[in-house]
């Protein structure tokens, strides 16, 4: 199972999913069968790693972001990942819009959908806010990425 999460920009949301997911994959001991990536919908912040606040706040929690910034490549992200998982309502239609055919609309997800303790529309973006902005963001990922954990193992739906 290949997974991409997306953001705006991938600096902030994104590259926090990719960090703390992966990690929750690794201490379930999952990491041969399910791997994930990050892109944005811009390509505001190419070659960049992941915001220094954002960073910060996830290794905090013991979560490390490594990613490098890199923008949606639509035919080629469509065709490699099986789930393409969006933040927010833009990201969603950004990434509706960008899919090349009705298959690969069929594997976009808004990460909230997987949340089972906390309930948020969206994951917001905390680039212009402070430090609990960030642990919100924290917060809401770790819910929704344990969720998506347990859809992919369980088969069971949210």
């Amino acid at each position: 199972m290949r997974i991409l999460f997306v953001c705006l920009g991938n600096i902030c949301r994104s590259p926090a999913a990719e960090g703390v997911f992966k990690h929750l994959v690794e201490e379930s001991g999952l990491e041969k069968e399910i791997t994930c990536d990050s892109a944005g919908t811009a390509g505001y912040h190419e070659g960049e790693g992941a915001y220094p606040k954002m960073k910060k706040i996830a290794l905090k929690r013991g979560h490390d972001l490594t990613s490098i910034s890199r923008p949606v490549r639509p035919k080629r992200d469509f065709e490699d990942f099986d789930l393409i998982i969006g933040m927010d309502d833009q990201n969603i239609a950004d990434l509706t819009r960008m899919a090349p055919d009705a298959n690969s609309r069929a594997k976009i997800r808004k990460m909230t959908d997987y949340c089972t303790r906390l309930r948020h529309r969206s994951v917001p973006d905390p680039y212009y806010g402070d430090s609990s902005d960030y642990e919100l963001v924290i917060d809401i990922l770790e819910d929704a990425c344990a969720g998506l954990i347990e859809v992919l193992t369980t088969g069971r739906h949210l």
